[in-house]
């Protein structure tokens, strides 16, 4: 299974809001598409599907923007790659709450299919744009630090 650019690049926009975002300032696409080094019309096709789905408010005019619906921690990775993926299962017998796969009970491999889509979901279903942006911080610290030491 891979990830496909529409939900790398929504879990960065979303990162991108949770970090810039202040109560009486929304972010701008075109600022977000800047920072990130993406382009404005892709991310204005990720926005609006995140938009759908709740995640995000929309606040028009000059100074208009997207901001989060929610804080940082209750927004999980998983809750926004699977509104840009769809199901996250590595085959697609997993795609349902039920496999209906008529040869689900003499299939070896489901085991292994179902092992790694827990293992999947337990990851995604566990990091918060919260976890996210602490990391961001990590890094950005580690990056200064080493700067100094050059």
């Amino acid at each position: 299974m891979k990830i496909s650019t529409k939900g790398r690049y929504a879990l960065h926009l979303m990162l991108d809001i949770a970090s810039h975002q202040t109560s009486d300032k929304p972010v701008r696409i075109k600022d977000i598409a800047e920072r990130q080094n993406l382009s404005n019309k892709y991310l204005e096709q990720i926005i609006a599907a995140l938009n759908k789905a709740g995640y995000v408010k929309s606040l028009r005019g000059a100074q208009g923007g997207y901001l989060l619906t929610k804080k940082p921690e209750e927004y999980t990775a998983g809750m926004i790659l699977r509104v840009m993926e769809g199901s996250l299962s590595p085959v697609a017998c997993l795609d349902e709450e039920e496999n209906t796969c008529n040869r689900q009970h003499g299939c070896v491999t489901v085991k292994l299919w179902s092992m790694m889509y827990d293992a999947i979901q337990g990851v995604v279903d566990s990091v918060t744009l919260a976890d996210m942006m602490h990391w961001q911080e990590e890094m950005d610290q580690s990056f200064s630090c080493q700067e100094h030491i050059n």
